[in-house]
């Protein structure tokens, strides 16, 4: 307590302990001796009890002394006590230490401008708040670059607003804060929208924000930028397709040299038989039949290895289908032989009762053939490698071992190690990808199974790819002569732009007893539909201008009851996009059964052809 001239009266233990003086020091002193000098000199003290007097309360923080000269921050409090009378008697003083919950609200302000001053200079990540409805509350210069609005705009607005409208109406983004709650986070990464309009990929994060109490208050939201991320790794991955692509056509130009024999003397057939029936017009019937089988059976050899050249040389994905490795590998053991030579000795160790697999038959042979390579160029001077099968049951299922072994130099320990690895290579410069390996163990994995390396120094090498077991039963060809239907008085257009092919096929229907009426690309095509009444369209897919497909795609929405039917020399399976296998394809080169096939199946003649296909 203080008297009206502001002596103290009272003194309690608290005033003791934070101002340092007992009752007996202080009681009948004034209390301006609290006060620094510089306050003293502004008349502080006797203003307050001034205000005190005149209004009922004074109330101030400020510096204060202690009786040892410190200083210390108090906030004090004067009330005016009169008498019922009104008469002023004194005043009621309350002083409080408050300088450590001073500082502790200056660290405090100083770690939060700190802090905003940190997220304000980062540039590379939109940091802002949500309020629990999902609308903005906060907003960083690198939302501001990023997104391309200024504080001013975005704030109280929700922020689906940085969404697509397609990803609004599926209502992402209120499915992506319901995540953040019941997850603890949400993490995706995505295309949102710039203010301009702009698309641009984010990796984004939602944490939810929770109060002392635990109370749900928000959500703290950061994107980051990742185009440029996502562009590089777009890059890299064409690099190493362009680089496997590379490796691939490596193997193909192996595979065609090793295999120009097998052409050369197909050739040979074919030629040394077209002139010797060229040259003796008399021929014997008996004797030109001969020579006609034999130019027709060189004719399907030749084609059956044109297939595996233009398989083995695709880019399409895997497309699996139901083996016994050991009947496909019998049925490859002599190409691989033309491909390495005489200094290399290929032995075929195949079980008899391989239980099937399903997988990519080219992809298969596209690793077959990388072991086979890599094989033998470990045998600088020529040697054996032997190539087996035998089931393999496993405790996590049966599966079956393809082995590709060599009787070569081995591989040194430390560089086993990393002859998966991309790009890792031994050879010279020039001379390998290093990747052979790599699509081996890639193709592996991918149809379901695993792929290893044993070998030891001086003692060869041995890969072995486990591929699992299928239950699936394998399709067998039909057994038997095929039928030739004849369709007398069907109308075909044939769209080819090859002369020869298009006198070909006419000939061929012309046989099968249809009419032919004749375009060489797909303008003309459309211009003889106008002109004439025409019940099927018979078209090469690959020709100048429009395609095949496009043609047909023109015809289906013109003239919705004309069927067509494709040609390609292509194999359908393997060239033509799944998305565009809508028309059955014969497969070039066709004959009167193939073609028959072809027509029966659109016009309901035939059955059992499979779908989107036809093969012969």
């Amino acid at each position: 307590m203080l008297d009206p001239e502001g002596r103290v009266v009272t003194w309690n233990s608290g005033a003791e302990r934070f101002k340092g003086y007992t009752a007996d020091e202080i009681v009948g002193e004034h209390f301006s001796r609290f006060f620094s000098q510089e306050d003293c000199d502004l008349r502080l003290p006797q203003r307050a009890l001034e205000t005190a007097a005149r209004e009922g309360r004074f109330e101030a923080e400020g510096w204060r002394i202690r009786k040892d000269g410190t200083r210390f921050l108090a906030h004090a409090i004067l009330d005016a006590i009169r008498e019922e009378d009104g008469a002023l008697v004194g005043f009621a003083k309350i002083t409080r230490d408050i300088t450590e919950k001073r500082q502790l609200e200056k660290a405090t302000y100083e770690s939060a401008l700190q802090l905003r001053l940190l997220v304000q200079g980062v540039r590379d990540y939109a940091i802002y708040m949500l309020d629990p409805q999902g609308r903005i509350t906060s907003w960083n210069s690198g939302a501001a670059a990023i997104k391309g609005y200024e504080e001013q705009e975005v704030l109280g607005r929700h922020f689906s607003l940085f969404y697509t409208e397609e990803e609004r109406g599926r209502g992402t983004p209120e499915m992506a804060l319901a995540a953040s709650l019941r997850d603890g986070k949400f993490e995706a990464e995505a295309q949102r929208v710039r203010k301009d309009g702009s698309l641009f990929w984010a990796h984004v994060l939602i944490d939810p924000i929770y109060n002392e109490a635990g109370e749900h208050v928000g959500f703290a939201k950061i994107t980051r930028d990742i185009s440029e991320k996502r562009q590089a790794e777009h890059d890299l991955r064409q690099t190493q397709e362009a680089l496997l692509q590379s490796q691939k056509l490596q193997a193909l130009g192996e595979l065609a040299g090793g295999i120009a024999h097998d052409f050369n003397n197909l050739m040979t057939v074919l030629s040394g038989s077209a002139d010797l029936m060229l040259r003796q017009p008399d021929m014997p019937v008996e004797k030109r039949s001969r020579y006609l089988s034999v130019m027709l059976e060189t004719a399907e050899r030749a084609t059956s290895l044109t297939s595996q050249l233009l398989a083995f040389a695709r880019r399409q994905p895997l497309e699996p289908e139901v083996l016994d490795l050991s009947v496909r590998l019998d049925a490859m053991g002599e190409m691989l032989q033309r491909t390495l030579g005489s200094r290399y000795e290929v032995e075929l160790d195949l079980a008899p009762a391989l239980w099937n697999v399903e997988i990519d038959p080219t992809g298969l042979e596209a690793a077959l053939l990388n072991a086979v390579l890599n094989a033998r160029d470990a045998m600088q001077n020529g040697g054996r490698i032997t190539i087996s099968t035998a089931n393999a049951p496993r405790p996590e299922g049966d599966g079956v071992i393809l082995a590709i072994a060599d009787t070569g130099e081995g591989i040194p320990p430390e560089t086993l190690k990393r002859v998966f690895e991309p790009f890792f290579t031994t050879k010279a410069v020039g001379k390998g990808t290093g990747l052979g390996l790599s699509q081996i163990h890639g193709y592996a994995v991918q149809s379901g199974g695993t792929a290893r390396i044993v070998s030891e120094v001086g003692k060869g090498a041995r890969v072995e790819l486990w591929l699992p077991r299928t239950r699936k039963e394998r399709q067998t060809d039909s057994a038997g002569p095929e039928e030739i239907t004849r369709f007398p008085g069907l109308k075909v257009l044939v769209v080819e732009d090859s002369e020869h092919v298009r006198y070909f096929a006419r000939q061929l229907l012309g046989e099968l007893g249809c009419g032919v009426i004749e375009a060489s690309n797909g303008n003309e095509a459309l211009e003889q539909l106008k002109a004439h009444d025409v019940d099927l369209v018979f078209s090469d897919i690959v020709m100048p201008g429009m395609s095949g497909l496009d043609l047909a795609k023109k015809i289906r929405e013109t003239y919705t009851d004309i069927p067509v039917l494709l040609a390609s020399g292509y194999s359908s399976k393997q060239f033509i996009p799944q998305n565009e296998r809508e028309f059955p394809i014969l497969r070039k080169p066709y004959k009167l059964e193939t073609l028959t096939a072809g027509i029966g199946q659109l016009t309901n003649l035939s059955v059992g052809l499979e779908e989107g296909s036809i093969n012969g």
